[in-house]
Order: structure tokens, then sequence, then C-alpha cells
């Protein structure tokens, strides 16, 4: 039997490991699929060649298949989030001139940092981050937002492709950048950046990244659906088994997928960051979770929250909760033995330890999920 040829879109970043996996490893190929890996310029020109049907599938920011699915921003389309690709794995940084003007404060502490970022800043922060509906800009807005108000502070958000994001620091167009791995890592090693925070230290839990595919498509190529979603929880569940890192980052870096070298790759996999040129690697606790605690799940109650803070209706947040795809989870990967949580919504930020929870198999642990300033959300509300 001939394979399934399938276009899968993606923009090379560290978190589009299990995509580079589930081929290099020939997960993929076991489900009988033939997948090419197409690389992307940019989110917006990802985000048009699925929704245009260039691409059958791909690697998108999980509030940008929100955002499409709710009409919101450039092209939108009906969007289906099948699973999350990777929890986490962002990092915020600062140039550095604003560095100095910070002075020394702990790497990885929220409330420190921001005091210390708006006591520098002089009237206006500007702030890069890959695209605005972006788990970057979210996250960001949600830690810094009421407190640069409250101090008189405008934040200005500059759309920067990650690629970009050092030359956008050396050159001063922006005072401070989110973004994913390895391009915070590439801003320290040029000397042009000092890592402040990573954005577990925000929310423990963030979907990053999702494997979207229009939803029409999804409805009429059901067993191709599957075949994909199972040769990527494959690809991820063996990237976060301790042993394959290692080895992980020797595939990442010989790839012509990322074409970057091990020592910028490092890191992530590894979950220790250099804050900055010549410090040693800080261990940042679940930095990246690609498969651990049920990390592809897709939560609508995530979906929610995303949606929330993209200010929906509640029409805008069921529409977005019913583009997380659990169902279809639930239906293609339980066949292969993974642990299905008892529900598809939880409270989110209510975890802030390891917590085990009902599920098919008996043994799924969940968390820590908690938000840095204590709320939980439910449902579309904070309390």
């Amino acid at each position: 039997m001939s394979a399934t040829h399938l276009n899968c879109g993606y923009v090379p970043l560290i978190d589009s490991a299990p995509l580079i996996i589930a081929k290099e490893l020939n997960f993929a190929a076991e489900e009988g699929l033939e997948l090419t890996l197409t690389p992307q310029p940019s989110w917006s020109a990802l985000r048009d060649m699925l929704a245009l049907g260039h691409l059958e599938a791909a690697q998108m920011l999980a509030p940008m298949s929100v955002a499409m699915s709710m009409g919101l921003g450039g092209l939108s389309a009906q969007i289906d989030a099948l699973m999350v690709l990777s929890v986490n794995g962002t990092i915020i940084g600062v140039s550095q001139d604003m560095s100095k003007a910070m002075g020394d404060v702990p790497f990885a502490d929220p409330t420190l940092n921001a005091e210390a970022l708006l006591a520098a800043a002089k009237g206006k922060l500007r702030v890069g981050v890959p695209f605005p509906f972006s788990m970057h800009r979210l996250l960001f807005e949600y830690w810094l937002s009421d407190k640069a108000a409250e101090a008189g502070i405008e934040i200005e958000i500059v759309t920067t492709p990650p690629p970009r994001m050092a030359d956008a620091l050396e050159n001063g167009l922006v005072d401070v950048f989110c973004v994913g791995e390895p391009w915070g890592s590439v801003a320290v090693a040029r000397g042009v950046g000092r890592l402040i925070l990573p954005s577990s230290a925000i929310w423990q839990f963030a979907p990053e990244k999702v494997l979207a595919v229009r939803h029409e498509w999804a409805n009429e190529n059901p067993e191709t659906c599957g075949a994909l979603m199972r040769a990527i929880y494959k690809a991820a569940r063996w990237l976060d088994t301790g042993s394959n890192k290692p080895l992980a980052v020797d595939i990442l870096s010989r790839s012509a997928h990322l074409d970057l070298p091990d020592t910028v790759i490092d890191p992530a996999i590894s979950n220790s960051l250099s804050p900055d040129m010549g410090l040693p690697g800080e261990h940042v606790e679940n930095f990246l979770i690609f498969n651990r605690h049920a990390a592809n799940f897709p939560w609508r109650s995530q979906a929610a929250w995303i949606a929330a803070r993209l200010n929906a209706d509640a029409e805008g947040i069921e529409t977005a909760k019913k583009s997380f795809r659990s169902d279809l989870y639930r239906q293609h990967l339980s066949t292969i033995g993974a642990d299905m949580p008892g529900a598809s919504e939880k409270l989110e930020g209510s975890m802030r330890h390891a917590t085990a929870v009902a599920s098919t198999r008996g043994h799924l642990i969940l968390g820590p999920d908690a938000f840095f300033d204590g709320k939980i959300f439910d449902s579309g509300q904070e309390v």
C-alpha cells in the first residue's frame, strides 16, 4: 500500500521537534504517511498557506488557531487544534542597555523583574513578539500590562520574526523580547541580550504550539488525521524520555529542518538556559514540555483562557472551545495507550504541584499549572 503524502508547515523553532522527530525516526512512515515538512518564513505566511489549502497541517501558535476560528485578524478560517505540540518554551529577555538600567535582578523571578523593568523604562517599553495572536504576547501582557498602566508606562508591541529578534535588539528597535527558543539563547550568544524570565514563571503550563488543520479537512480525512496524530504523539513521547534527550539534540542539529548548531538547541531540550554571556546555565523546571503531564491533550479550558484574553464574548469562547478537538484526541490516541483525563476542561491555574487525577488508565499526573498571580480561570471567569 502506498503512503499518504502530507504537507505540514512549520516555523524553524525548537518546539517544532515533534514534527521533525516524527519524520526522522519514521514514526510518520510507520503510520503510512509520507510527511513533507515545509518551513515558513513567518507565522502570517504559515497561516495563509494553511487557510488556502496549500498545507494539510501545520505547527501553529495556539492563540492563532483560536483567533482564526473566531474570525480575528487577516485571513480567517475554521481551524481545528488536533493536539498540543508543546507546552511552555518561551523566554523573555532585554537589551543590554535595558539590562544595565535594571541592575542585578534574579533570573526567573516574575515580581522582581517586573518591578525592575518598569523602573528602568522611560515612559514606553517596545516589546518584540513573533505575532500579535501568540502566547508570547498574551503571557507578556498578562504579566505586565496592569502594572505598566499603574506606572504610566506604555507598552508598544513590535511584531518581529523570531530569527530577527537578536537583530532588533542590537539595532535598538526593541527594549524587551518574548520569543521561542533558540532565539533567546542566540541573542545571549551574540552578546546583545540578557534573559530575565521563562514563560513558565508566568503560567506554569501554557499551551504554546498546536497541530492545526482546517476543520473540513479533518472531517474529510479521518484516517489520515488519526495517523498524523498518532505519529506526532509517539514522537512527543520519545522526546520527553530523559535518556533520549542527547540523541534528540543530535538529530535536530543534523537535520536540515532547523539548520542550527547543537549549542543553541541543547538549552531548551535540557531545560538549562544561560541568562547572559559567560554565565552557566540555570535549570528551569518544565521549561519546555512535549508530552509529560498530558501536554498533548487539547484542553478546552485552555482555549477558553486564550479567547478570554482576546476579549471574546460568550459566543467567541464557545467557538474557541470547539476548536480544541479533545474529542478527536480521545478517538485517535486511546488506541495506542494514551492516558485520557476524565474531563476535557479543568480549572486552569488550580494546581501548584503535580497532582494525580482520574483517567482512563489510572496513571495520569497533571500540573503544576499555577499562574504567577495565584488566580484561577474557570469557564471564562477569573476567581
